[in-house]
């Protein structure tokens, strides 16, 4: 079995790589906009099924340059499938990460048929690949990750828990922190690794959130790490707001978080971070 691998050098991939010692990759190490390299790395490799993590991220990133975002994130993911469309042979299974900001923010628990409605525009980007992954379903046997809110220490400051982790420590012994009214879902990215790899396994189709279903106030989790005792004024000018999911699809696949509570993962590896 041979897995296509894209973004391999990315927090997500590298941690597939780490965590999937016997499987047999084969890495993309061109440019995803860059129609011909992406065609010749299909024909040269009989795959078996593609991972496709490659894309902008995050949010900030994504909005300094929108044009390479809509390059790469869906003119990547139509260059793959329309290289695949080319090669004559067998349907190969294609998981796509996708995003749980093609949600709308909701006080309802979102499941895979909730209401679609992109918050950004890195998430309009992700809803164009799926609808282009959907319109081909008879090239490929697709799979849509919507992958929640996730952490790794290999994470830049761009990301919610390392930039939090970065602030509190800080010299500042008063800090202001905007925004944190808000509730989310996080997984330890071994856990988002994990959900891959048993989609994979069982070459499931159709569309999956990768959420923990545990509710967590971002507020709480300053507190949790706030070891050094830092004042916090928390400034909230808007409205709470939820984006939660219900993870029950991918439960029935016998995975489940390796936590039952998020906060207890924060608090053991929070010393691992490194700026």
């Amino acid at each position: 079995m041979i897995v296509g691998l894209t973004g391999s050098t990315g927090v997500l991939g590298s941690e597939l790589i780490s965590m999937s010692k016997n499987t047999n990759f084969s890495y993309f190490d061109g440019d995803i906009r860059n129609f011909n390299q992406v065609k010749n790395w299909i024909n040269n490799n009989n795959l078996d099924s593609i991972i496709h993590l490659a894309a902008v991220v995050p949010v900030r990133k994504v909005n300094s340059n929108v044009k390479k975002a809509y390059n790469v994130n869906f003119l990547g993911t139509k260059n793959l499938v329309d290289s695949i469309k080319l090669k004559s042979g067998k349907k190969i299974w294609f998981f796509f990460a996708s995003t749980s900001h093609v949600y709308s923010e909701s006080n309802n628990i979102l499941s895979e048929a909730s209401k679609i409605r992109p918050m950004n525009y890195y998430a309009f980007t992700k809803l164009q690949s799926e609808k282009y992954l959907i319109k081909n379903k008879k090239y490929i046997n697709y799979c849509i990750g919507r992958i929640f809110s996730y952490s790794s220490y290999l994470q830049k400051k761009d990301y919610f828990i390392p930039n939090i982790i970065s602030k509190l420590r800080n010299k500042n012994k008063i800090l202001k922190i905007k925004s944190t009214n808000h509730y989310r879902h996080f997984l330890p990215i071994e856990d988002v690794v994990r959900a891959i790899q048993i989609l994979n396994k069982f070459k499931s189709k159709g569309i999956y959130n990768i959420c923990s279903s545990q509710k967590i106030l971002l507020s709480d989790i300053i507190k949790l790490l706030n070891f050094n005792d830092k004042k916090i004024n928390f400034i909230n000018n808007y409205p709470s707001t939820c984006l939660v999911g219900s993870n029950n699809k991918l439960r029935k696949l016998n995975w489940k978080p390796s936590y039952k509570n998020y906060l207890n993962y924060i608090k053991k590896y929070e010393k691992n971070y490194n700026f």
